[in-house]
């Protein structure tokens, strides 16, 4: 590798030169704040009189080609594309006369030396050779403006130049001169130099990559050019096509049907490289897979699963409505299933109508959505691993999501029903709103309205029967407690619907809305209308009854699911580290899993161990800095320790580093739930596995009657010992362990017999 400073001009000079941006690399992508801060930094060079101005790095892949020499551009593709946008806008400009230049010809120089060879074919005249999607735009700029693409980012920012300039606040002479003064650190890469490790130390000036940026490179930079232009077209180019072009998003989920661990939206590429050298799968291999869920990604991106099933496709699209993406990583784990096989199409769709289900009811109930991402993350294996196959799928389906608790529960229709009916249904989220109306219009027919595309457009709003201000006619209808009334009921869903005429509406009375001719409940297309069109008063009958039709009919809408599968093995209860309202007393712990990898244990404290020394491992700052600490103000503090003596029943967890052990279990959560931010850990990913509360306490219930069987046996035979002849005269059968009896001698307490660990 050779660097040595140089400047922009003088490493963009040369006919015999290209510049040729390799398919790895993303899209030109720098915004018009990037272009104003090239410009600004040239009239600073101007009016400072600078004599240089530092503008980066650009390293580059040396190419012999023929008579040429081809720069293959591992990075700075984006200030080489820039400014070669600035350099063809001057040309243009002075060649049009819309400008002056004091130095004779200065568009004809500029052309010729920086931009293209001119004595080379046409199809290789420009030197710069930008990825496939801007080859054509960047031409185009060459050519007539009629012709140039407005949509691509090279043709805005080239514009802009142009508007600069004609501003006219340097000279063009002077902005060439400027250019000529930014001064680069020119790298070039040797054969046997690693082009991905370079690219990846390097600090650039200009806009940052993303993940999937990143991604792309790391599978293509290794490759020779021409294996790089056939996996390019074979495979990345699909999957940016497949993802629409957000690569980044794509892979942190496919990532985590692989690996069941949801990288941090900033480490998906270390992630995805640390996945790819662990699995060690030929590069075509990692590409052909990455491809294959790209396509099952586009389904839900698009809403077509091209399963020839409108249900799905309608549900997929109320789906997307909903934005909620934690669901993708199981939603293409069910449609591959498919694909290889293994469910039916009836299957998919019960599948994802249920899901559905499942978010709304908890929207609705307000369940807390911070256990979803670990919830869907996990569920295909949970189902499979009922008994390691996919048979009866939709059913394992229903019992893993039923048996959820706590913030991962499915609400059921009391709950439901509850929240429904007194749900502030106006001043929810607009998308699920617009979401609850087109199901309550659209659900159980085929002459559907297209309520979504209506509210987006304002065609459809949504209506308050009973209007937000009362007017005096309105108060009368409602009678002596309208306020009441009014405060109750106003927002719910019982006093909403959907129409097209708001405005007429209004504030109007009720029989005025009911039988107005423009848009009145009476002539409305819209099937909700059509009850309230047959009502003579609006009022607190009238709330109620619609209330409770409107609960009746969401419940079928969003029905609660049931099935008849029982596990031959009861799966254990789960909750997460992060789930706090779970009341672990007396609970019993079997076994817990931390990313993803399962370890049985003896007790709550053996877990706490385990995580702990582990969390050490990986940073051993945190719990020496806290063993350490001087702040007494710090909670933690007080539990770790450099002296052993300091705390009740130390767990060594390093030399002179000691934490509480004698702790209660809540007291040990406590602790972890403080630990885990310090090391950037997330407490979702610690779940713990638990004994069924139902089965503890039956399993106690046995033993208490099996100590009461024992005593009534042994008791008669205890009595008629010699040793205890009189001493147990007076006991009776009991459910403890011990047996305790008395002589005729004050403050003098007998042996107890005991059963001897036989009952424990």
């Amino acid at each position: 590798m050779n660097g040595s400073e140089a400047k922009m001009l003088g490493f963009m000079e040369g006919a015999d030169k290209r510049y040729v941006i390799p398919v790895y690399q993303r899209k030109y992508d720098w915004k018009n704040d990037n272009c104003r801060q090239l410009y600004d930094d040239l009239k600073k060079i101007i009016l400072d009189k600078r004599e240089s101005h530092f503008f980066g790095s650009i390293v580059s892949s040396v190419v012999p080609n023929g008579s040429k020499i081809e720069y293959h551009i591992i990075d700075g593709q984006q200030r080489l594309t820039t400014v070669s946008l600035l350099l063809l806008a001057i040309c243009n400009l002075v060649a049009q006369g819309k400008v002056t230049a004091a130095e004779e010809k200065l568009d004809e120089q500029i052309l010729q030396r920086f931009l293209v060879a001119p004595w080379a074919k046409e199809d290789d005249r420009i030197k710069l050779r930008p990825v496939k999607a801007d080859r054509d735009a960047l031409a185009k700029l060459y050519g007539d403006q009629e012709d140039f693409d407005w949509s691509s980012n090279l043709t805005l920012n080239y514009q802009f130049f142009c508007e600069m300039i004609l501003k006219r606040e340097v000279t063009v002479d002077e902005l060439f001169a400027a250019i000529g003064k930014l001064e680069i650190i020119s790298i070039t890469l040797g054969e046997g130099d690693n082009a991905q490790l370079i690219f990846e130390s390097l600090n650039s000036t200009g806009l940052a990559l993303t993940e999937g940026d990143k991604i792309r490179n790391y599978i293509l930079m290794g490759l020779s050019p021409q294996e790089q232009n056939t996996y390019y077209e074979k495979y990345w180019s699909k999957i940016e096509k497949c993802t629409a072009n957000e690569v980044s998003g794509f892979i942190r989920d496919y990532l985590s049907v692989k690996q069941q661990i949801t990288p941090t939206v900033s480490n998906v590429y270390r992630s995805f490289k640390s996945y790819a050298e662990d699995t060690r799968q030929p590069i075509e291999t990692l590409l052909s897979d990455l491809l294959r869920y790209a396509r099952l990604y586009e389904k839900l991106l698009t809403c077509r699963s091209g399963l020839n099933s409108k249900k799905l496709d309608d549900c997929l699209y109320r789906m997307m409505r909903l934005e909620i993406v934690v669901t993708r990583p199981f939603l293409m784990e069910v449609l591959r299933l498919n694909q290889d096989g293994k469910i039916t199409v009836d299957d998919v769709l019960s599948v994802f109508l249920i899901t559905e289900n499942y978010l709304f009811r908890r929207n609705i109930c307000e369940v807390p959505t911070n256990g979803l991402n670990k919830i869907f993350l996990n569920l295909n294996k949970e189902i499979i691993r009922y008994d390691n196959t996919t048979d009866d799928y939709v059913n394992k389906f229903i019992y893993a999501l039923l048996s959820k608790k706590e913030s991962g529960r499915f609400p059921d229709d009391a709950e439901f029903t509850e929240a429904l009916a007194t749900k502030q249904v106006y001043q929810m989220r607009g998308k699920y709103k617009a979401y609850l109306f087109e199901r309550f219009e659209n659900f159980g027919t085929v002459e559907t309205k297209d309520v979504y595309t209506h509210l987006d457009n304002n065609v459809y709003t949504i209506e308050h029967i009973m209007p937000q201000h009362l007017t005096p006619a309105w108060t009368e209808e409602l009678g002596p407690n309208y306020a009441e009334i009014h405060a109750t009921w106003l927002h719910r869903l019982a006093n909403l619907t959907l129409t097209g005429y708001n405005p007429n509406l209004s504030n109007n009375s009720f029989i005025e809305k009911r039988d107005a001719k423009d848009g009145g409940y009476k002539v409305s297309g819209l099937k909700m209308n059509q009850k309230i069109a047959t009502k003579d008063a609006w009022g607190l009958p009238e709330l109620e009854e619609r209330n409770e039709e409107m609960i009746e009919r969401a419940k079928t809408i969003w029905d609660f699911p049931k099935t008849d599968f029982v596990p031959v093995k009861k799966e254990f209860d789960s909750c997460s580290l992060d789930d706090e309202n779970v009341d672990l007393t007396s609970r019993e712990i079997v076994r817990y899993s931390y990313l993803n990898v399962e370890r049985p244990v003896s007790s709550w404290a053996d877990m706490y161990e385990h995580i702990i020394k582990y969390l050490h491992q990986k940073d051993r700052s945190v719990l020496s800095g806290l063993a350490y600490s001087t702040d007494n103000n710090s909670e933690l503090t007080k539990y770790v320790s450099s002296n052993a003596e300091e705390c009740r029943k130390a767990l060594k967890i390093d030399d002179n580093i000691y934490i509480e052990k004698n702790s209660s279990t809540s007291m040990k959560m406590s602790i972890l739930r403080r630990l885990f931010p310090l090391y950037d850990a997330d407490p979702m990913d610690l779940v713990f596995y638990l004994k069924d509360a139902e089965s503890e306490k039956g399993n106690e219930n046995d033993r208490h009657e099996i100590r009461k069987r024992y005593w009534s046996y042994a008791i008669p035979i205890i009595q008629n010992q010699h040793l205890y002849r009189g001493t147990f005269s007076n006991v009776n059968p009991t459910m403890s362990n011990t047996l305790s009896g008395f002589v005729g001698i004050s403050g003098f307490y007998t042996i107890t017999p005991h059963i001897l660990g036989l009952i424990s």
